[in-house]
């Protein structure tokens, strides 16, 4: 039996993306990583340590974008270990107007 057709998602809505990495992601520079990706993508948002070793991210941009900063923070910098990236998808705010490194929560 056939699925019913989807109408396929425009890269270009605007759209938030959170992201939790875990793994062998502090004291590496994912968080430069991260943020230098945001910038040359041109999203906006934060990144920060987490207590609990991992990192979190939270943007909103261009879909297209933001699936190409998800592709990135699965690889990682070098020298990181990522063994797993959990990202969940949803509407933008519009409250961010650039890209931060926050303190660690």
């Amino acid at each position: 039996m056939r699925e019913p057709a989807t109408e396929p998602e425009d890269p270009r809505e605007i759209v938030s993306l959170e992201v939790r990495v875990s793994g062998r992601v502090q004291g590496v520079g994912f968080r430069y990583f991260a943020h230098e990706a945001a910038r040359r993508l041109g999203l906006v948002g934060y990144v920060m340590n987490l207590r609990t070793g991992g990192v979190r991210a939270y943007l909103e941009g261009p879909r297209g974008a933001l699936g190409e900063f998800l592709r990135q923070m699965e690889k990682g910098p070098a020298g990181s270990c990522v063994r797993e990236a959990q990202s969940h998808w949803g509407p933008a705010t519009g409250q961010y107007s650039f890209f931060s490194i926050e303190r660690t929560t």
